[in-house]
């Protein structure tokens, strides 16, 4: 059987804008659902979605960086991650300018590992995450400069097996930096395998204005 989500194209009966934030909007749509052509309404988050990356070092230890999260309040271990907010740039190109403005480092081969809606339930917020080898340090003076939670984050290089322990036990809740080490430790384990750094995404929810 082969299991993979598919697109579903239920007419939209009307569409209301309740919130408008640089981010992210909440709106309000009114569809028609199933067999008898019922009318239901949701409220979700209209998102512009993001990147991550997941940087593995000639040890086989992976990046994680620390970063202060005020809706949960918490300092979670993450990946290097960012918003798909320059306008025409690729999914690629926002990971690699990602890598370099969070963690100092740039990646000579770059792969796709995993993509994943956040929250499908309230949000159609998408994330691919990219797997980066080759890495190497970006020069001080050529380094981004970091600001608000951004300009305190830390970092750790943890081998890939404590990290898929750190998952399974409880200590790592960012989705990106979970997905990605799962999805590694399957690939170090010959469950899956990678795929080329700019395979297609055609259900994007921004498809229409971003390319991988």
């Amino acid at each position: 059987m082969d299991i993979q989500d598919s697109a579903a194209d239920l007419p939209i009966q009307s569409s209301q804008e309740l919130v408008s934030s640089r981010v992210f909007n909440a709106v309000e749509e009114t569809f028609t659902f199933g067999e008898t052509g019922g009318t239901l309404s949701r409220i979700f988050i209209q998102h512009l979605s993001a990147v991550a990356v997941l940087a593995v070092n000639e040890d086989d230890e992976v990046l994680l960086i620390n970063q202060y999260r005020h809706p949960v309040r918490m300092n979670l271990w993450e990946i290097p991650a960012g918003l798909l907010d320059v306008e025409g740039e690729p999914l690629l190109e926002t990971a690699q300018r990602e890598l370099a403005e969070e963690a100092d480092l740039r990646a000579e081969n770059w792969y796709t590992l995993t993509d994943f809606y956040t929250t499908p339930g309230a949000s159609d917020e998408a994330i691919r995450v990219y797997l980066a080898q080759g890495l190497s340090e970006i020069p001080h003076g050529e380094r981004h400069t970091r600001q608000a939670e951004e300009a305190e984050i830390t970092t750790a290089w943890v081998p890939l097996k404590e990290a898929v322990e750190a998952v399974l036990a409880g200590k790592i809740h960012n989705p990106s930096a979970a997905n990605a080490i799962l999805a590694l430790h399957a690939v170090r384990t010959d469950v899956g395998s990678l795929r080329d750094a700019r395979a297609p995404w055609p259900d994007h929810p921004r498809s229409s204005v971003i390319r991988p």
